[in-house]
């Protein structure tokens, strides 16, 4: 019995410091390697396993998505959090900092529509990523 309740403990756990992590990081793309240096820094001994079972529980209920860039080798995810929308629009990531920008406007349907009509191509918004250089950053290095 002592051991259910100290598993219960630890799985508690896992999931408050990957909730935690999740509300740290709302606007930066993540891997589950990057929740799992986290977890170590805070001494919280979790597998990668543990991740990657809480990770798709928080899809499956909407909370963050995820996707797979073209430069990396593991898949990313990205809260969807306090974006309602977020399975509907373009996402833009700075390669410099990392932030996630949500293209949030009503040019998306002018993108959707041309990109049929011209191209035929259907858009998938979930998991969309353009990469570029933010604003911010762009500043840093002019």
């Amino acid at each position: 019995m002592q051991n259910d309740q100290q598993q219960k403990k630890y799985h508690t756990k896992s999931k408050d410091a990957i909730r935690a992590y999740l509300n740290a990081h709302r606007e930066h793309s993540f891997s589950a390697y990057d929740i799992n240096a986290y977890m170590q820094e805070q001494g919280i001994q979790v597998n990668l396993t543990t991740i990657y079972r809480n990770l798709d529980k928080l899809m499956e209920s909407g909370e963050i998505m995820k996707y797979k860039t073209a430069g990396d080798e593991f898949c990313r995810y990205q809260c969807t959090r306090p974006h309602a929308q977020c399975h509907e629009h373009i996402h833009m990531q700075c390669r410099e900092c990392g932030k996630i920008l949500h293209l949030e406007c009503d040019f998306m349907e002018d993108i959707v529509r041309h990109l049929y009509e011209h191209h035929k191509f259907t858009l998938e918004c979930s998991g969309s990523v353009l990469m570029g250089v933010c604003a911010a950053c762009r500043k840093n290095t002019d």
